[in-house]
Order: structure tokens, then sequence, then C-alpha cells
């Protein structure tokens, strides 16, 4: 504990001397006075004594205090560094200087305590100086208002760390939150990559899919490549053929009217197929010519309904009609088409302004 020591200076009053005594009296009354005087002395001294003990006592307690107030302000902020230290680094460095500061005031306090002691020593040597005492006063009384000021300064540097304390546990805090937030962020990006990886290793095998596919379509175009070819060559052969047969082909898609016309520009009329032999044979051909098209033959009963006739007037006497066929479906169906979806049973009526390719004869 610093101590510190008040000194009041007394001036004592000069005794003058007087003159000498001329008789005896004289000199009985001028030792009595110089006793009396002695005696003033002694409790003058003695009082000062006990006032500056009584200084020192209210200072002591006085520095007491103030060092208890630095104590106790110092543990509160001890306690807020450490409630901090695991929160920022830069807690750590404040209170590395914090903690200087209170090695400083240590020191300065052993400082104190080293001068009081000295002062105290002082104390015993010059109690015969009084001048020299209050000179020391004057002294201490001066440390003890630069105390009071450090001591407002450190005050004012304890709140001001506070202050810094709540602002840095303020962006702690922010910062925590802003992590959390950025955390979600990189989550859901993490789930967006695996569904877009998925979603690419999806497109990649329907690309492969699809690869095969085109492969296979293209093989499958290069095959009907070469069979369109071949029927071409076919076709050419059928064309050759069907002038020996005195047969030929509309390719263009007209009524059953324009088509029995086309025939007849060509010195011909629609084809009659009045056996199975003749009707297998130009299904056939059919088939192979226009790939299964629906072709106008030669039969209508336009003239009469449900009495069908060839174009050259002669009866039906056998029909090769599909499942259900004739049917008259609308009561305008007066016209035949020969569907090559089967070998033989492949006739059907329907509306003769409805266009179709045709087979003509001579």
């Amino acid at each position: 504990m610093e101590s510190n020591i008040y000194f009041v200076k007394f001036e004592n009053s000069d005794i003058k001397g007087t003159p000498e005594p001329l008789t005896t009296s004289h000199h009985q009354d001028e030792g009595k006075t110089r006793k009396c005087r002695g005696c003033r002395c002694l409790v003058l001294m003695t009082v000062c004594l006990g006032l500056i003990c009584a200084l020192l006592l209210v200072f002591n307690i006085l520095q007491h205090i103030t060092i208890i107030s630095y104590k106790n302000a110092f543990e509160e902020f001890k306690q807020t560094i450490n409630s901090l230290q695991d929160n920022n680094t830069d807690l750590m460095i404040e209170k590395d200087q914090l903690q200087n500061n209170f090695n400083s005031l240590s020191q300065k306090k052993l400082e104190l305590e080293t001068r009081v002691n000295s002062l105290t020593a002082e104390k015993k040597q010059l109690q015969s100086s009084v001048d020299s005492l209050s000179q020391k006063k004057l002294e201490l009384e001066t440390r003890v208002n630069n105390l009071t000021a450090e001591k407002s300064q450190l005050q004012n540097s304890l709140n001001s760390s506070n202050q810094k304390n709540l602002e840095l546990e303020t962006r702690v805090n922010n910062l925590t939150a802003e992590k959390s937030q950025l955390q979600r962020s990189v989550d859901s990006l993490n789930q967006n990559k695996l569904e877009l990886e998925t979603r690419v290793n999806n497109l990649t095998d329907e690309k492969s899919q699809l690869q095969k596919s085109f492969n296979s379509l293209n093989q499958k175009n290069l095959e009907l490549d070469g069979k369109v070819t071949s029927l071409s060559d076919e076709l050419n052969k059928a064309y050759v053929k069907g002038n020996q047969w005195g047969w030929f082909f509309i390719t263009t898609q007209l009524n059953w009217s324009g088509s029995r016309q086309y025939c007849k520009d060509h010195g011909g009329d629609l084809i009659i197929l009045n056996s199975e032999v003749k009707q297998r044979t130009i299904t056939s051909i059919v088939l192979e010519k226009f790939l299964g098209e629906r072709v106008w033959i030669g039969l209508t009963d336009i003239q009469q309904e449900g009495s069908m006739k060839w174009v050259d007037t002669s009866p039906l006497n056998q029909g090769f009609w599909y499942s259900g066929e004739p049917n008259d479906v609308g009561g305008n169906e007066d016209c035949v088409e020969l569907l090559p979806s089967a070998p033989v049973q492949n006739w059907n009526d329907l509306p003769c302004n409805d266009k179709r390719k045709g087979i003509c004869e001579k």
C-alpha cells in the first residue's frame, strides 16, 4: 500500500536576545521566560507531529480507497477481456496492452510505496526541519493531484475500452450472422451444383441414346435409299412390263373422274380386276411402286346406287372387298379404291371427289 506523508511547516519566532540583566531578579525572570518558551516550543512541535500523523493517516486511507477502486476496475476489465478472448484476436492484443498498463501501474505503485518509505525515513530525519517538511508537503500534494489526473485518464481509457468492446461484440455477432448466411448460400449452391451435374449426366446419357438412335436412323435411311433405288429399278422394269401387258400407272393424285380421263387421254381406261390372279398381281405391284398407297380402280356405282359396274359397263361378278365394305358412309361413297394392306381382300368405297393415284390399262 502506498503511503504519503504530509509535513506542516511551523515557523518559530526567533528568540530575541535581551540585554544582560543588571540584577539577580532579572536573571531569574529571564530563566523563567526561557523555560516557558521551551515548553511552548515542545507543545507546538507535539501538535505539529500530531497533525502530520493525522494527515498521513487520511492520505493513506484515500490512497487505499483509490487503489481498491483501481483494482476493482481492473478486475472488471479483465473479466470483460476474458469473455471476449474467444471471439476476436484483436481483443487479445488490447488485453495485452491493458495488462501492460496494469503492470506499469503496479510498477508505479511500487515506486510510490518505495517513495513513501523513503519519505517516512526522511520524516524521521527531517523532523527537526519544519521548512523542509513544508516543502515536502507541497510536493506530495502536487503528486496527489497528478495521481488524481492519472486516475481520471485511466477511467476515461476504461470507458473507451468498454465502448470498443461493445462495438467489437456487435461486429462479431454481425460477422457470425453473415457467416451463417454465406454457409447457407454455399450449401444451396452445392445442391444446385449436384442437381446440375445430375442433369448434365442425364443429358449426356440422353445425348448418347439420341446419337445411337440417329445412327440407327441413318442406317435405316441408307437401307431405305437402297430399297428406293431398287424399287425405282423395278418400277422401270414394271413400266416396261406394264407396257407389254397394256397397263400403266398414274403417279399424280386425282379424283376418280380425273384419273379415268387421264387413262383415256393416254389410250386406255381405269383397270378392271375381274380375276383373283390379276387382283394379286396388281396388289403386289402397288405395294412395290407406291409403297402401300391407295389407288383408284375402274369400279363405281355412280349411275345406280348399289349396282357396281366396271368402266366397260360390265357388272361386278366377283369382288375383293375389305372387311365391312362397301358401306356407303354418308351416302356418297360411289367409287372404289384399292388398299394394299391385304394381299387380296382390299377394296374400299369412298367419295369420288377424293384424290388418289391410279392404275390404267389399254
